[in-house]
């Protein structure tokens, strides 16, 4: 076989990525080249991205019930299904790419999947701590206190960890390669939609376009730097300068929008499962990972206030 023919496999499945930049370990030696696999199969059977999302939730769900049980081959049964849900997530991306099927609707899904796991999760060890735990059982307000607190700050983490991935890929392939949103263009196109017509488009419209307002509303310098860029550059063509500057600037975060991602919650969670404490797991979230949330927010509203009064001095 040619050097060029062993080439060829390895660039499909590296064009199959988001970008290394942006990619998680883990991910890189495990999810991807799982996801790939099945990416490949799906584009040969005629499967579309977002029913392997459809499929990927259903898993999750699967997941979420087995943790219910308090038997611990059970919970390892519910650890593999979760494990294959989020291969089919990596694989709905990846054939997205390939395939050149991209689709808002596809991408508003992709999102909501692991809201749907994490959903069957959080009842699931809810419901089991109220049975097996004599502490919640006395007191079942507790533990879905706990839960709905760490499911929106679940919610927060992933919403503001994919902002900021789009955002290095916006400087990093251009607006081509990147799933950035404005509110404000998200808002006109609401307002070309009729609820008559367009119902289930403008629904789902509606929903992202608060999460995107909920995302800008986060990151005010941010919002800052775009429309500093906006008006020094109207024409889009940002210096090829600021853009690898700003990415260098921006690279380090990457590491934690990839802890407030899946695999690390996933590792806590089976943790805890296998401590028989799946409260645990509530704590990780709410103490663990929300401290890394303000770090993280703080560190790159600190970078972009950095670069806009780079621009201020006409340094680019």
């Amino acid at each position: 076989m040619t050097e060029t023919n062993q080439s060829k496999p390895q660039s499909a499945y590296l064009q199959s990525l988001k970008s290394l930049d942006t990619e998680e370990g883990i991910d890189l030696v495990f999810y991807r080249p799982i996801g790939y696999a099945w990416a490949c199969l799906a584009k040969k059977l005629g499967v579309t991205p977002n029913a392997i999302t459809i499929a990927s939730i259903f898993i999750g769900i699967a997941a979420g019930v087995a943790f219910y049980y308090p038997v611990l081959w059970i919970n390892v049964v519910g650890m593999l299904l979760l494990i294959w849900a989020n291969s089919f997530d990596s694989a709905d991306g990846q054939l997205a790419r390939m395939t050149k099927q991209y689709s808002r609707i596809g991408r508003i899904l992709d999102g909501l999947s692991g809201d749907f796991w994490f959903a069957a999760i959080y009842i699931a060890i809810c419901l089991r701590e109220n049975v097996t735990s004599d502490f919640f059982s006395a007191h079942h307000w507790i533990i879905w206190t706990i839960a709905v607190a760490a499911g929106i700050c679940h919610a927060k983490q992933a919403a503001m960890a994919d902002y900021y991935r789009q955002f290095h890929l916006y400087f990093l392939k251009g607006e081509e390669g990147s799933e950035l949103d404005s509110a404000s263009k998200l808002r006109d196109k609401l307002k070309q939609l009729s609820w008559s017509h367009n119902f289930w488009q403008k629904l789902t419209l509606t929903f992202y376009t608060n999460y995107t307002v909920q995302q800008e509303a986060t990151a005010p310098a941010m919002q800052r730097l775009r429309k500093v860029l906006a008006k020094r550059f109207p024409d889009g063509k940002i210096p090829q300068s600021f853009r690898d500057d700003f990415r260098q600037a921006s690279l380090p975060l990457m590491k934690y929008t990839n802890i407030l991602s899946f695999n690390w919650r996933c590792i806590a969670l089976f943790v805890s499962l296998f401590l028989r404490m799946p409260w645990l797991y509530f704590a990780f979230e709410l103490i663990v990972l929300n401290s890394l949330l303000i770090y993280m927010v703080l560190r790159h509203e600190s970078i972009c206030r950095r670069f806009v009064l780079k621009l201020d001095n006409g340094e680019y």
